[in-house]
C-alpha cells in the first residue's frame, strides 16, 4: 500500500479472545495421565483428573456479533479439532486506537467481558 493511501487513524472496537481447547472427556489424555503420574510420584496424592490442553489468545476487531461468529469459525476450522477436542472462549472488549499495526497492539481493557462460551 502506498503511504498516501494509508487509512486515517480511527478508533474501532477490538475484542481480546481467550480460547481454551481440551480433549473431549471420552478421549484418553496421555499427557494429562503422565503429569498426574509424575505428581503422585512426587508425593502429591490429592490430585486427580489432570487434563492438558491449549490456551490461545488473539485480538479481533469489528462488530461483536461478527467477531463472535468469526471466532467460532476459526476455532472449528483452525484452532481445534472438533472430532477430538472441545473448545470454550471468552471475549473481552478493548479499545484499539488507530489502524496502524504499530498502534493496533496498544489496547486498553474495557468493561465488557463475556462469560465462557462453548464453541461449535
Amino acid at each position: 500500500m502506498n503511504p498516501v493511501d494509508k487509512p486515517k487513524a480511527t478508533t474501532c472496537t477490538a475484542y481480546k479472545a481467550e480460547v481454551k481447547v481440551l480433549l473431549k472427556r471420552a478421549i484418553l489424555d496421555p499427557q494429562g495421565r503422565a503429569v498426574e503420574t509424575t505428581l503422585r510420584r512426587l508425593g502429591t496424592d490429592n490430585v486427580e483428573g489432570v487434563r492438558i490442553g491449549k490456551h490461545i489468545e488473539l485480538t479481533l476487531t469489528g462488530e461483536r456479533a461478527e467477531v463472535e461468529a468469526q471466532l467460532e469459525r476459526l476455532i472449528e476450522q483452525v484452532l481445534s479439532n472438533p472430532v477430538l477436542e472441545e473448545a470454550t472462549y471468552t471475549l473481552t472488549e478493548s479499545t484499539v486506537a488507530g489502524t496502524d499495526p504499530q498502534t493496533a497492539g496498544n489496547t486498553e481493557t474495557g468493561p465488557e467481558t463475556s462469560p465462557e462460551h462453548n464453541a461449535g
